[in-house]
């Protein structure tokens, strides 16, 4: 288990051959965990959270290049993905499996300590600096996306040419594929049912939803997803499936998108081309919404 999900890579039989070279890509993943955790003291986004909100902290290219995308994926999704926001779901109690609803004060409190806005990056000296103190950074909508990358740069080193890689139901990265390519079932949480199959020879999906931790109160139901521009749970999507090149960005984006909804995913869309949002909606569950064009992947809507 790495990441709190299960990472693996899927072979055809005809390419056994190709065993070592994803072993080794899995050995990636456990790298990749050392260093963006937030659990772990060790980690280098640990070292980071405690040290930038006083001084500029150097940190390495490849997390650098993490907190750049990140900040040129929040500009694009008008602020929807923030890798800002741990300071919002621990106000609501999310981080610690204690939901609550907290007040406007303590809402508009962590609001504060959240935005990339507060994140300098030194692209000359790679050093990171927040602007106040509590800011703090947190990968975890784009952290297994951006693992299925680095493993799948390894396999393509090894001249893996046909490989399937998934971090749980929610990341998947296809290289390669026979035929029509492989097939991923996107499904929901809260959905009843399978909502469409896809079929991918070469790019990843990325799905976030909305069921997997919630509270209630006074009769009202909370998801876990905050929209760091409100302080305030997502609503009205179910779910969002992101087909695009890289599985980081398809983990952004379908973060994103359930935050932001169908408007945001067809601004994104029409200004990015080579992206898919496939949405269901929480007014029309049975019936997914899709936006964009994805060059390797076929959508099929199931009856």
């Amino acid at each position: 288990m790495v990441m709190a999900c299960r990472f693996e890579i899927t072979l055809s039989q005809e390419d056994a051959a190709d065993v070592t070279g994803a072993r080794a890509a899995l050995d990636e993943a456990d790298d990749i965990e050392a260093v963006l955790t937030v659990f772990r003291d060790t980690s280098d986004v640990a070292d980071l959270n405690r040290r930038a909100g006083g001084e500029d902290v150097v940190v390495s290219p490849a997390l650098f290049a993490l907190l750049t995308r990140s900040a040129e994926l929040n500009a694009a999704t008008e602020g929807a993905f923030d890798v800002t926001s741990t300071p919002l779901s621990r106000c609501w109690g999310f981080l610690t499996r204690e939901g609550r609803v907290p007040n406007d004060d303590e809402i508009e409190a962590a609001r504060a300590r959240a935005g990339m806005r507060h994140v300098r990056l030194d692209a000359v000296t790679r050093g990171v600096r927040f602007d106040r103190p509590g800011v703090e950074v947190n990968f975890g909508a784009i952290g297994k996306g951006y693992a299925l990358d680095r493993m799948a740069a390894i396999l393509r080193r090894q001249s893996v040419r046909r490989a399937l890689l998934s971090a749980g139901r929610s990341s998947v990265l296809a290289l390669g594929g026979r035929g029509r390519g492989w097939p991923i079932d996107v499904r929901p949480t809260l959905a009843s049912r399978v909502a469409a199959r896809l079929w991918l020879r070469h790019g990843a999906v990325g799905t976030s939803g909305a069921g997997e931790q919630f509270i209630e109160c006074d009769g009202r139901r909370y998801g876990h997803v905050i929209d760091p521009r409100s302080g305030r749970p997502a609503e009205g999507v179910l779910g969002a499936t992101v087909v695009t090149s890289t599985a980081a960005d398809a983990d952004a984006l379908s973060t994103a998108f359930l935050i932001g909804g169908a408007a945001l995913a067809r601004r994104y869309c029409d200004a990015h081309p080579g992206t898919v949002a496939i949405l269901v909606l929480g007014d029309r569950p049975e019936t997914p919404v899709t936006i964009g064009h994805y060059q390797d992947a076929m959508l099929e809507v199931l009856p």
